[in-house]
């Protein structure tokens, strides 16, 4: 069996995935494309180092901020743990709430092109001379369909459209389209969801954000930049983007806060929406420190 715990950011996923583990004789493998990095602690709000000794956790300080870790690096690892995890006779719960992470572990990726880092300097440059909407227009030469579905500001995911579409010869739509994903197999899955009340989910995360800049969030982004260079694409996280426009003297500490509050909340949005897609999750109503005993229903009942 494996258990999976998805939400928005502060539903309550760690509190959740902590009891099912003890409830369970489980290990947590975290699902979030900013805890995978070392050093970022305080903006990916991982689990407490006394969460770790409670419950043992997996992918978590996987690679350093200089290393960029995408969906299939995460879905290739995610299924060795898992296989690991069962072989020690312990229940797998992937918990988190990054998406693409997610259905790349549990459905699998289309083998497209591998990132091409000479391609993809030549296309910063090339948005650097014609301006923040020429990766936008030729998206939408090469590939149209592609192009409908990323907005027009969103760089990194304009980037790899682009380059999939050149390397693969043809639209990047099509290059997905013509390749079979390979799905996980050989476990029971159980997908529960946690749906807390919109206001009241959003004043938690404001109230995180608030707690992310006063235990330290500018001063640990200082320190990476330190160690690594402000050009880590890591560092486009929310929270660790505000913080070095603030360390740049680009904003105020009071407009980064709110910049970074308005970033999650606008976060948590997307992830409803990207996860209300899946109809396998059962969905949970109440944030996920009161919701173990209904998710053990769901698993007995499954």
């Amino acid at each position: 069996m494996l258990v999976v715990v998805v939400g928005a950011t502060g539903s309550g996923k760690t509190a959740l995935s902590l009891e099912l583990a003890e409830r369970l004789h489980g290990e947590v493998v975290s699902c979030d494309s900013v805890a995978v990095y070392l050093g970022m602690d305080v903006g990916s709000a991982k689990p407490t180092r006394a969460e770790r000794d409670r419950v043992r956790h997996h992918l978590i300080d996987v690679v350093t901020p200089a290393v960029e870790f995408t969906a299939g690096d995460y879905a290739r690892t995610a299924r060795t743990v898992v296989q690991e995890i069962a072989a020690r006779g312990k229940v797998p719960i992937v918990a988190g709430g990054t998406g693409l992470y997610l259905r790349a572990f549990l459905d699998g990726l289309s083998a497209v092109p591998a990132r091409d880092n000479g391609v993809r300097e030549r296309l910063r440059r090339f948005a650097e001379r014609r301006g923040e909407c020429a990766l936008y227009r030729l998206l939408r030469r090469l590939d149209p369909e592609a192009a409908a579905r990323i907005h027009a500001n969103d760089a990194p995911k304009l980037i790899r459209a682009i380059e999939v579409s050149l390397l693969a010869r043809r639209p990047m739509s099509k290059a997905f389209a013509l390749e079979r994903p390979e799905p996980l197999t050989g476990f029971r899955v159980v997908q529960v969801g946690l749906l807390p009340e919109r206001e009241l989910l959003y004043r938690r995360i404001d109230a995180r954000c608030e707690r992310m800049f006063a235990e330290g969030l500018v001063e640990e982004t200082r320190g990476l930049v330190d160690l690594y260079g402000p050009d880590c694409r890591a560092f486009t996280a929310l929270g660790y983007s505000q913080a070095l426009a603030l360390l740049g003297g680009q904003t105020t500490r009071t407009e980064a806060v709110r910049l970074t509050q308005q970033g999650h909340r606008n976060y948590a949005k997307r992830q409803g929406t990207w996860f209300r897609r899946d109809k396998r999750i059962e969905w949970l109503h109440g944030f996920g420190e009161s919701r173990a005993g209904a998710v053990m229903e769901r698993i007995a009942a499954a």
